[in-house]
């Protein structure tokens, strides 16, 4: 080992830094002057220093690899658990199902029910927003070969979207529960209250004119009131959300943000009659007295 007087090792750590500095503007100056060169170098030094990377690589990929695996057993372990858990409340909702089904079918003998005929249906492509006068409505294409009328109810795959209100020779208007125009008898399946669900041009409908001590609960599925026989009864729409202001609102079943598909029920009501439908007084005609 070379022993360094101490006046030499304070002169060799004063001039390191400049010759540091002196040198990277050095390497600077020439990769401006001559840029063929060192680009020329650095993909020499690359060249040079692939197979080592390739060496490392190859350990650190592996490892890698292996720490991938491990979580996904990981992961794999609590999903299993995680079924296991779901499979067994899905096992006792069934068989909570099957009791209720039984129980249902004995009822039904003793009050020798009738069922409700299955509806008619066609299904639609809805082409368009219609707008116009109402601010909540879609088109849908008809054509020749799909008869739509007035009153028909609208779903979607998952509930209540809306009411057939404007028919046309390859067309039809839908007037979306959410329209402000939309007025709904509902039920509300916990309590058996009855409401009226309004349109408010908004996600959410809102809930109107429920009995007296019956305030809807968040959470209370709303289902379709056979009131004045504009919709069967039972059909889902939603469940009530408590807005901000703590007004009962209905979260729909529906997707209305993205239809594509409506399905189009005849469920042979008459509920309110258009008004052509209205038989008018003959004002030639004179009342006897």
């Amino acid at each position: 080992m070379i022993r360094l007087s101490v006046p030499l090792r304070h002169a060799l750590a004063r001039l390191s830094v400049p010759v540091l500095i002196a040198a990277a503007f050095g390497t600077m100056l020439l990769g401006k002057a001559d840029a063929v060169l060192v680009e020329r170098t650095r993909m020499a030094l690359a060249d040079l220093l692939a197979p080592l990377y390739a060496v490392v690589a190859e350990p650190i990929g592996a490892v890698r690899d292996a720490v991938t695996e491990v979580q996904g057993l990981l992961n794999l372990r609590e999903e299993t658990a995680r079924l296991r858990e779901e499979n067994d409340r899905l096992h006792r909702w069934q068989a909570a199902a099957l009791a209720l089904e039984a129980e249902n079918a004995l009822l039904r003998r003793q009050l020798t029910f009738v069922p409700d005929p299955a509806p008619q249906f066609h299904t639609a492509r809805v082409v368009a927003d219609a707008g116009g006068t109402y601010a909540k409505a879609v088109l849908i294409a008809t054509g020749p070969y799909l008869q739509v009328q007035k009153g028909q109810v609208a779903l979607d795959e998952r509930g209540l979207a809306g009411r057939v209100t404007e028919i046309g020779s390859r067309s039809a208007r839908i007037l979306l529960v959410t329209d402000m125009n939309s007025r709904i008898p509902v039920v509300l399946e916990g309590s058996r209250a009855r409401a009226m669900m309004v349109g408010t041009n908004g996600a959410r409908p809102r809930l109107q004119h429920w009995p007296s001590g019956m305030q809807p609960q968040e959470g209370d599925r709303v289902v379709t009131s056979a009131e004045s026989a504009t919709f069967p009864a039972g059909l889902p729409v939603g469940v009530v959300h408590l807005g901000e202001t703590g007004w009962p609102e209905v979260e729909l079943y529906a997707r209305l943000d993205r239809l594509d598909l409506l399905r189009i029920f005849e469920f042979g009501l008459a509920g309110i009659l258009p008004p052509e439908a209205v038989t008018r007084p003959d004002p030639s005609v004179r009342p006897r007295h």
